[in-house]
């Protein structure tokens, strides 16, 4: 899995590790917790996520920019690190949120997300342009595919434990408060602080017993428990991103001792000038032109794979709350699903790759991200067919249901497993491919600018997420995951349309610099 990979290699995806490993932390428990410390409805909380999300991307192609323009790859990174770790920290502090500081507060939290979302777009994509650049040379530029999986294999160690940080914490502190977790009470406390006086007998029942279970004592004042529980909650919460702080240090250290070992873009040397024809410049151009148009229409397409695959933090995380049992398993921890199948299944990927490439039948990359939008429309087969046989409703109409039909109704956690499987195959066939491929095509002077906008295409797709929780949330579930299907399989027919031109495209030598007039040269 190793052999022949560049000694850069590891050292950057340590870094990544990091940096991921912190932010999957926050990521995981985001829209759950703008929920529980603002009282925001599901749709409200995926909007800012979204929003934040797509932050992370658009702001990679101004990091990519600052470091095209300057040459300072390195130093972008670490300048992204120490922007993040600042966001962190904000969101570190435990501050209650009530009815007089709530909107100065949240004010806060979304300029913290905002400095995480800067930070991520300096450190993004330039890493990923480094990793990138360690395959030029010659020696490694056969193991460019491996290489980027291998890197990704490193992102989702992080990936798989952070979402067992906040639950961990949060439980851990509620349980000095005597107090027990419980994913529903929080909105309900909300509901009963801003509505009390409205509240029927039968939610007044549902909250009594939700209550009970969380820790209340019979006869207690319900209005001061709920605002304690509130208070506790999310303040172990907050102490969650202190890891995440820890952790973009760690990245930043390792980063800083190990920066030696990857290729330096700024480092050049005199070279003898070389004079092109008129017809030569004109062909040079020509191929530039046609792989930065082939670099748009395979974004074009990642753009649904996105908006698809990142419903895991928002209406699947959200289903995953409300339709599946987990008395026993915060709803957040499911998302340490999906990078366990990443570490588990990227080998055996690799494996199929190298078995089909030694017997002449290599699937182009081009070709794998198609078949990967199909196997991502599976996921969301699958999950339609199961939550239109159990006859789902809206998820507005299930948290309206008693407790008890409720419960009778919940899914076995089995139903997640075998949703983030195929979502996670699919993931495999196009993200860490599809960066293997922006390095490819990239002319070399804009190597930082197009993985900007590849995680730009990631961004738009991000700008969409708000839609799934609205569907959720108002249709019967199955009609929204169909939706999701209908996607998948439409961007799967347009890729497959255009696979021999991408093959075609892509299968010259790399596209020379424009500065094609320079007496100078990059060396890496």
């Amino acid at each position: 899995m190793f052999k022949n990979q560049p000694k850069g290699l590891i050292p950057a995806a340590l870094s990544n590790m990091g940096e991921r490993f912190g932010y999957y932390i926050m990521n995981a428990v985001l829209v759950l917790f703008l929920c529980s410390k603002f009282g925001l409805s599901g749709d409200n909380a995926s909007l800012i996520y979204s929003f934040f999300y797509a932050g992370i991307y658009i702001l990679s192609l101004v990091g990519g920019a600052i470091a095209d323009k300057t040459q300072n790859y390195k130093g972008t990174i670490v300048n992204g690190l120490i922007v993040m770790t600042a966001g962190y920290v904000l969101l570190s502090i435990p501050i209650l949120a009530t009815p007089q500081n709530s909107t100065w507060l949240l004010t806060l939290t979304c300029g913290a997300l905002f400095l995480i979302a800067f930070g991520n777009g300096l450190f993004k994509g330039n890493l990923q342009a480094i990793v990138g650049q360690l395959y030029d040379n010659p020696k490694y530029s056969s193991q460019r595919d491996s290489g980027f999986q291998i890197f990704y294999v490193f992102i989702n160690i992080g990936g798989l434990v952070a979402p067992f940080v906040a639950p961990m914490l949060r439980s851990w502190w509620l349980d000095v408060h005597s107090m027990v977790y419980n994913a529903d009470f929080p909105e309900m406390c909300h509901r009963f602080l801003s509505d009390a006086g409205s509240m029927n007998a039968e939610n007044m029942e549902n909250l009594y017993a939700v209550a009970s279970a969380a820790g209340h004592a019979a006869g207690a004042d319900l209005q001061a428990f709920c605002t304690q529980y509130l208070e506790v909650f999310n303040t172990g919460i907050h102490y969650s991103f202190i890891a995440s702080v820890a952790a973009m240090l760690i990245s930043l250290t390792i980063f800083l001792l190990t920066k030696k070992q990857l290729p330096n873009p700024t480092a050049r040397e005199k070279v003898q000038s070389v004079q092109y024809t008129a017809e030569e410049k004109l062909a040079m151009a020509k191929e530039i032109k046609q792989r930065m148009v082939a670099l748009f229409a395979v974004l074009g397409i990642v753009i649904f794979f996105w908006f698809s695959f990142h419903q895991n933090g928002t209406s699947l995380s959200l289903f995953a709350r409300d339709f599946v049992a987990t008395d026993t398993i915060a709803p957040e921890i499911w998302q340490a699903v999906n990078p366990f199948f990443v570490i588990v299944l990227t080998p055996l990927v690799m494996l199929l790759f190298g078995a089909l490439s030694r017997r002449g039948r290599e699937i182009s990359t081009p070709k794998k991200i198609a078949y990967g939008m199909g196997l991502a429309g599976l996921a969301y087969l699958f999950l339609c067919i199961y939550c239109y046989v159990q006859g789902y409703p809206s998820g507005d109409a299930f948290r309206e249901m008693a407790a008890s039909a409720k419960e009778g109704l919940k899914a076995g956690p089995w139903v997640l497993i075998a949703l983030y499987f195929f979502l996670t195959v699919a993931e495999l066939f196009i993200s860490p491919l599809g960066l293997s491929f922006v390095s490819k095509v990239a002319p070399k002077h804009l190597q930082g600018l197009c993985q900007g906008l590849w995680l730009g295409a990631t961004a738009v797709g991000n700008l969409l997420l708000w839609i799934g929780p609205l569907m959720y949330n108002k249709w019967p579930i199955s009609y929204a995951w169909g939706v999701f299907l209908a996607v998948c399989l439409v961007s799967m027919g347009v890729m497959f349309g255009m696979v021999k031109w991408l093959e075609r495209v892509t299968s010259d030598t790399p596209a020379p610099a424009a500065a094609i007039e320079s007496d100078e040269a990059d060396v890496i």
